[in-house]
């Protein structure tokens, strides 16, 4: 399945920037030398992982035999700011001068905000976004290696790390241009047989990194062009995943995930992402299933503005398409039926997590501040979120 024609909404090409991590690997297998590409960078590691990949233990064990002293440090959850501050106070201690994730993408952001904030004497409070002051970095990041085994937040080819800070009851970015991976490996085969709860949540979240992009108000030629060709290979990958496990639609979902980490960092995203930072500061809702449940409203009420304003819809269209082709939906309502799909193939509602006294409207004012919501293709207000928000509850 394919898009239509390149020119779909932007007739001219204007000036923009691209930036990626400095080096990509892809591909099965890709995994099996880490500990060799490791060695290039540095022999004091610090290694961030998680408890559930069997890897990560023999990767481990392949660096201290090459001659790495490596501090291991586990990551839980998505991180909180504590957790970053305990991660960078571990490197300093040891005097690290390189740091590995292995991981899904929390993993990864948490080595990504370590390695960032480990050469500098100012606290993470100064960096961070929105509840900080948003300061640059005061000293160039460590090299920073990131393996995702999940196929999700693209976070092994971005410039940011979505950190929570439960005093302020919100997710926020620490972020500077420094901060892209040194190298990003990706291997699909640590991703088989995840369970399908995790592959549908990770997937969504995949699939709406590469929407948001698709239709941001910030879309170049290039982001364009790859978000163009993943959206549909994205869609057809997990749709097959919730039949049938696949290597070949592993591979496909992962290659959908990295580009939606490089159309993101470079087009920005939406109001998916927008609220979700607020939700999920507020909540323990995956972050995956708080995107899968704000798609589908959200890309009704931003087609609902395109048609009003007259603009080009086209790119609504062909994403229409592609849903329900990929999930078997009536293709002039795709958008509306999306929620009532993922009902069936077991995604959970917000309301497990967003009960009747939540107050949907401080919620809905938080998101519209938030640097995400910033690249929506149109203003939307408070009110329209909160009914986005009832939606997906």
């Amino acid at each position: 399945m394919t898009f239509n024609g390149a020119d779909q909404g932007q007739p001219d090409i204007r000036l923009f920037a691209f930036q990626t991590a400095g080096r990509i690997l892809f591909g099965r297998g890709q995994a099996h030398n880490v500990h060799q590409l490791v060695r290039a960078f540095g022999l004091r590691v610090l290694l961030v992982r998680g408890r559930a990949v069997p890897f990560v233990d023999l990767l481990c064990a392949r660096m201290r035999d090459a001659g790495c002293d490596v501090t291991e440090v586990f990551a839980g959850n998505e991180p909180t700011l504590a957790d970053v501050e305990s991660a960078v106070e571990q490197g300093r201690s040891m005097m690290v001068n390189v740091v590995v994730s292995v991981g899904g993408g929390s993993v990864i952001d948490l080595g990504k905000a370590a390695a960032a904030l480990i050469p500098s004497k100012s606290a993470a409070l100064d960096h961070l976004e929105v509840v900080g002051k948003g300061q640059p970095l005061s000293a160039p990041p460590l090299p920073f290696i990131a393996v995702p085994t999940t196929s999700g937040t693209g976070a092994e080819v971005t410039k940011n790390a979505v950190i929570a800070v439960p005093v302020e009851g919100r997710k926020v970015s620490l972020r500077d241009d420094r901060m892209f991976p040194n190298l990003a490996i990706i291997d699909p085969a640590l991703t088989d047989n995840s369970p399908r709860s995790v592959t549908l949540a990770s997937g969504l979240d995949a699939i709406t990194q590469v929407i948001e992009p698709y239709l941001s108000n910030r879309a170049t030629p290039m982001t364009d062009a790859i978000c163009r060709q993943a959206i549909p290979l994205g869609l057809e990958a997990l749709a097959s995943l919730m039949k049938v496990e696949s290597p070949a639609a592993r591979d496909w979902l992962a290659y959908t995930s990295l580009i939606g980490g490089v159309a993101l960092s470079n087009a920005g995203l939406g109001a998916v992402h927008g609220l979700a930072g607020v939700i999920g500061g507020r909540s323990a809702a995956p972050h995956g299933v708080i995107c899968g449940r704000l798609l589908g409203p959200i890309l009704k009420l931003n087609h609902e503005r395109a048609v009003a304003a007259g603009t080009d819809a086209t790119r609504y269209h062909d994403i229409c398409v592609c849903l329900a082709s990929c999930f078997e939906l009536d293709e002039r309502t795709a958008f509306a039926d999306l929620p009532s799909k993922l009902d069936q193939l077991g995604l959970p509602r917000l309301s497990d997590w967003l009960g009747h006294k939540s107050d949907l409207a401080v919620i809905a004012k938080e998101a519209s501040t938030s640097s995400s919501m910033k690249a929506n293709p149109f203003v939307i207000g408070p009110e329209a979120l909160m009914d986005a928000i009832g939606d997906a509850i």
